[in-house]
């Protein structure tokens, strides 16, 4: 037998491992960096790299009404997606967890089943529902599709927690006489308030940057901010779409940031 047998690798070993890695990141990243990039040219048109600097298509984007409208669209619509969808995917995950449900493994692969099918038959099917029910363009039925999208990620993040929680805490709050709900909000939810947290930034993100549905169930007054850039990169292309861009990397990065500050601290 081999006396190496059982001797740490060294770095040296891995370096070919970390060259991978570095290579998948950039890969990953360098579009992001770029479009940050281009969102602070001067030029009309998108390009990289810039021949000159300005902020002029990030004062056309907080300028304008039509994108300000549009802004707000989804920023109603994903806040009311992370209210929804949290304390469903909450309940929904603290159900599956305890395993009484008869059918609960086909419960979960039926919340989890947006994330198997793909999204533009999501959003045919949605359209066609709508349209006989009168939910298109309007921002209730822009809340149920995100809500259908975001409700795996929420069940998912809680599901995470639960795993790595004792559930006997809980039962000993009830048999000293706390009911189901006041021992579930008093004793479990403190300790895996972070996973609801990220399942309902999950939540957010997901209902702010989706745009396959919001395609074909959002328009006129209920056009969501993703919908008019998809357009506007259809029709001209017009550096706006840099800067907005920009706006949700940061976004996103600032809220991911934020539960991963939270979830240290708690």
């Amino acid at each position: 037998m081999s006396e190496d047998i059982g001797l740490p690798i060294s770095h040296r070993q891995r370096l070919w491992l970390y060259a991978f890695g570095g290579l998948v990141l950039l890969f990953l990243i360098a579009p992001s960096v770029i479009i940050v990039i281009m969102s602070f040219s001067d030029s009309t048109l998108l390009q990289f790299p810039p021949r000159q600097w300005s902020l002029r298509w990030y004062e056309s984007y907080f300028q304008s009404l039509e994108w300000r409208d549009a802004t707000i669209v989804s920023l109603k619509v994903a806040v009311m997606t992370a209210l929804v969808a949290t304390p469903l995917g909450t309940a929904a995950a603290y159900a599956i967890n305890r395993g009484t449900l008869r059918f609960n493994g086909a419960i979960n692969a039926l919340l989890t089943a947006s994330l198997i099918i793909p999204v533009i038959l999501v959003g045919i099917g949605t359209f066609f529902l709508y349209a006989r029910i009168g939910l298109n363009n309007t921002l209730t039925g822009l809340v149920i599709a995100h809500t259908v999208q975001a409700l795996p990620l929420v069940v998912l993040t809680v599901l995470s927690g639960l795993r790595s929680y004792d559930m006997n805490q809980e039962r000993v709050a009830r048999s000293l006489g706390a009911g189901r709900i006041a021992a579930f909000w008093q004793v479990t939810m403190p300790q895996i308030r972070f996973s609801i947290v990220s399942g309902a930034l999950f939540a957010f993100i997901t209902s702010f940057d989706e745009v396959v549905v919001s395609l074909f169930i959002s328009g006129g007054e209920t056009t969501t901010l993703t919908r008019r850039m998809f357009n506007a990169l259809r029709d001209q292309i017009d550096p706006t779409i840099a800067a907005i861009s920009t706006c949700l990397i940061v976004l996103s990065v600032a809220l991911l940031s934020l539960a991963q500050i939270f979830g240290r601290r708690h």
